[in-house]
């Protein structure tokens, strides 16, 4: 994409980063001045905090040394990071999301690769990792059953059951996703993941398949101790006004089906219940106004202690059930 951003190596950091901030600031961008350095570190391969001292120490764009690159000693090589940075920028005040710019994000202690056609993992998805976690020590300290059977329904980029796997040890994890393009990521994700965190891959079984259809990977009814999903919930009658979210987000990972978007949040609920064996749990990621219809459901359709769990914003977010 061509750039109307030009800057010449021996500008400074410092002046790069304000006039920068300064665009993405015009285009409504809320933490422009914390995403200009991340597209900055980026484009250059140097960490944030190299970004930081570049800036007080009043050092140049020349100055910066790419991280794990060789070294650019060609003026010609060393603009290129200069012109792929401006070009970033511009993709951005276009309000394109960063993870997808950068193509990667953190998420809990893992880094997944991400781009157009997967989901895109919030901080608030964390806590429900974290309730899985505490679910599973609960389970191992009262009974000492090993290994665990967790199973991510609608699996995405794989954040859920990857955290799950990298951080408990003692699970066995299954991860159901059904569109192609987001499987692509699920995958890249998966290799990546096991084999920096020295995990056997073994332990993770990635299935194509719709999270939803009761007659899909029925070999492991019964089975699972756990069952985590971040469903599409969001209701059709919402269109979120984020651009982001709005024109980014695939579609298919973010409406919940319905006009109130309990659809599909609903038949995850039934698919649950026959996964789960006696006194296995479920967490569910929902959306706000969603959290006592799901309670009402997951009663009325077997489960017992269906609770809410709210957020670190104090939202309700999270369903908690179990089956008897």
């Amino acid at each position: 994409m061509e750039s109307p951003l030009t800057f010449s190596l021996m500008t400074s950091v410092q002046d790069v980063l304000l006039s920068t901030t300064r665009l993405l600031q015009e285009a409504g961008i809320e933490h422009a001045d914390h995403e200009s350095k991340i597209l900055l570190g980026s484009a250059f391969g140097v960490s944030l905090s190299d970004i930081s001292l570049a800036s007080i120490m009043g050092m140049s764009l020349n100055d910066l040394q790419p991280v794990g690159r060789c070294r650019a000693n060609r003026i010609a090589d060393r603009q290129a990071y200069a012109d792929t940075f401006a070009a970033t920028v511009i993709r951005r005040s276009h309000h394109e999301p960063l993870q997808y710019i950068v193509g990667h994000a953190p998420f809990r202690y893992i880094d997944v690769a991400l781009g157009p056609g997967v989901f895109i993992p919030r901080p608030e998805t964390e806590t429900l990792v974290s309730l899985g976690l505490d679910y599973l020590a609960g389970l191992e300290q009262k009974n000492g059953e090993l290994p665990f059977f967790v199973i991510d329904l609608c699996a995405g980029s794989g954040v859920i059951g990857l955290s799950l796997l990298t951080e408990n040890k003692q699970t066995q994890v299954y991860a159901v996703e059904k569109d192609q393009a987001a499987l692509v990521w699920t995958e890249k994700n998966a290799r990546r993941i096991c084999q920096s965190s020295m995990t056997d891959p073994s332990r993770y079984r990635l299935l194509q398949a719709d999270a939803t259809d009761p007659s899909a990977f029925t070999d492991v009814n019964g089975t699972m101790d756990l069952v985590v999903t971040n469903p599409p919930y969001v209701p059709e009658s919402e269109i979120p006004e984020q651009v982001e979210v709005r024109d980014y987000d695939p579609p298919q990972a973010l409406y919940g089906g319905s006009s109130d978007g309990l659809r599909i949040p609903e038949q995850i609920i039934l698919r649950s219940f026959n996964l789960l064996k006696p006194g296995g749990c479920l967490i569910l990621e929902h959306d706000p106004s969603q959290g006592s219809a799901l309670r009402s459901f997951a009663s009325d359709h077997g489960f017992c202690r269906a609770e809410t769990v709210k957020d670190l914003n104090g939202r309700e977010r999270f369903l908690t059930a179990f089956r008897p």
